[in-house]
């Protein structure tokens, strides 16, 4: 819990930090983007999941039977992605990501803004979440 505190901190202080840990949760500072950036076994994901919107996407992923339309990811392998999820990353303890602060992690940049979160791979794919428009690419 130590290690995450000042992880915490430091993301508050100083935009543009490169984290080595595992998984790493933040927010958006009205608290309606919640976000993760994990490795596991060797593949970085970058995941947002919004508690209110006015849907862009309106076609569920492909064989999908879980939730969708709230949840946008992207790999640090291709394009961002529209989620079939089970789970959320809304945590109200996520520490703020202040608007013009980013946090990288594997080839994957989040970057906060006032229009609200972009998450890019170094092959310049992934996604821009607000509540009013969500955007994959």
């Amino acid at each position: 819990m130590r290690l995450r505190s000042v992880l915490q901190i430091c993301l508050m202080l100083a935009p543009g930090l490169a984290f080595a840990d595992e998984y790493f949760g933040f927010q958006s500072p009205t608290g309606n983007i919640h976000c993760s950036i994990h490795d596991y076994q060797g593949v970085t994901t970058a995941r947002c999941d919004l508690a209110e919107l006015v849907p862009s996407h309106t076609k569920p992923p492909q064989n999908c039977e879980l939730d969708w339309g709230a949840t946008f990811a992207v790999d640090d392998r291709g394009l961002g992605y529209l989620g079939c999820v089970g789970d959320t990353v809304r945590d109200r303890s996520n520490p703020v990501l202040g608007y013009g602060q980013a946090v990288s992690l594997g080839g994957i940049s989040c970057v906060s803004a006032r229009t609200g979160m972009t998450c890019t791979n170094a092959g310049g794919h992934g996604f821009s979440v607000a509540k009013a428009r969500q955007r994959l690419y």
